[in-house]
């Protein structure tokens, strides 16, 4: 292995995001003061339905990548603050319409906001935090950033729309499942790292290679959330245990322990994926023939593909503050157990 390799199998006792947080701290101060100021509305209940999503906990990944990557190309303006606002409110748009959806109970660890206010009101509140990071584009200037973001924000809704389409079918691939994922997670990922060499003005290379870095880490990043949907040793979650098992979504683990299983197991799967099989008994039970086959283990091993993809894309960047606490975001995404 090189020196500009980072090994995934290297000791981190604590794999956590705190070096992205220091790198970023001034700068996501920035941002959350352009959050704040675009959610307000003379609609009361715009900004106490945003705000109760918004105030309520998320690592902030996605603007972080903004920022961060600004730094690792030196940039020494401002536009990446308002750049990564317009990241988390298409992120917060879609968090809110997958919500009504999936008709989720919990959301960062307390209710959602559709259980709250109702389906129509997350909806359309939704639809307000899309159309604010869009004015926030405009305001930007720059029709290449538009056409990143606004392009990544219908790949996002296909990815969903693909997802929707696949939920409880037994016969989901791997290959449709990392799709799936990379549409309607990886490409907010890429765009939000991409941006950052677009208002640098960086030359193709660089750019691609954010782009790259963001996409492979928001690969792994959905393979990990998927694999602690059933991980017998995960701490708390900030959703409802068992969701994805209860909505018949086939995530990796449930491919993996499906293909793997004898006739025995297969039969339990196509009752659970059907939706007839969804009781706490057989959450158990599904998380039981998941551990038996591996299904967790093997699904955080891909992810461990796929961050070593991102940190490998920062290999041409000098190593820098930026790149080590991008370096250890891609660590975190893999190695996180919440």
């Amino acid at each position: 292995m090189t020196a500009d390799v980072v090994s995934l199998s290297r000791k981190t006792p604590e794999p956590s995001l705190e070096p992205m947080l220091a790198l970023t701290a001034s700068g996501m101060n920035h941002v959350n003061q352009v959050i704040l100021d675009r959610m307000q509305s003379e609609v009361p209940l715009i900004p106490a339905l945003a705000g109760h999503l918004i105030s309520g906990g998320g690592k902030r990944l996605r603007p972080m990548l903004t920022l961060a990557g600004a730094d690792l190309v030196g940039y020494q303006g401002t536009r990446q603050h308002r750049l990564a606002a317009a990241v988390e409110f298409i992120h917060t748009a879609t968090l809110l319409h997958d919500d009504v959806v999936d008709g989720s109970d919990l959301r960062r660890g307390k209710a959602a906001a559709n259980i709250i206010f109702g389906n129509p009101a997350t909806v359309l509140v939704g639809d307000f935090l899309f159309s604010r990071s869009f004015e926030l584009m405009v305001e930007d200037g720059s029709l290449k950033v538009l056409k990143i973001l606004s392009g990544a924000s219908a790949i996002i809704a296909e990815g969903e729309v693909d997802q929707l389409t696949a939920q409880r079918r037994i016969d989901t691939s791997e290959e449709r499942y990392l799709h799936i994922i990379r549409a309607k997670t990886a490409a907010l990922f890429a765009a939000a790292s991409r941006i950052a060499a677009v208002v640098a003005e960086c030359d193709d290379e660089r750019e691609r290679a954010l782009d790259e870095y963001g996409r492979n880490l928001g690969v792994a990043f959905q393979l990990v959330d998927d694999a602690l949907d059933y991980d017998a040793e995960a701490s708390t979650m900030g959703k409802d245990r068992g969701d994805d098992f209860r909505e018949g979504k086939m995530t990796l683990p449930v491919i993996l322990a499906y293909a793997r299983g004898d006739a025995e197991e297969r039969s339990f799967w196509q009752a659970a994926i059907g939706g007839h099989r969804v009781s706490d008994a057989d959450l158990d039970h599904a998380i039981a023939l998941i551990d038996r086959r591996n299904a967790v283990a093997d699904t955080r091993a891909r992810a461990r593909h796929f961050a070593q993809r991102a940190i490998d894309a920062l290999s041409i960047f000098p190593h820098n503050r930026a790149r080590e606490a991008m370096e250890q975001a891609a660590l975190f995404a893999v190695l996180r157990g919440y």
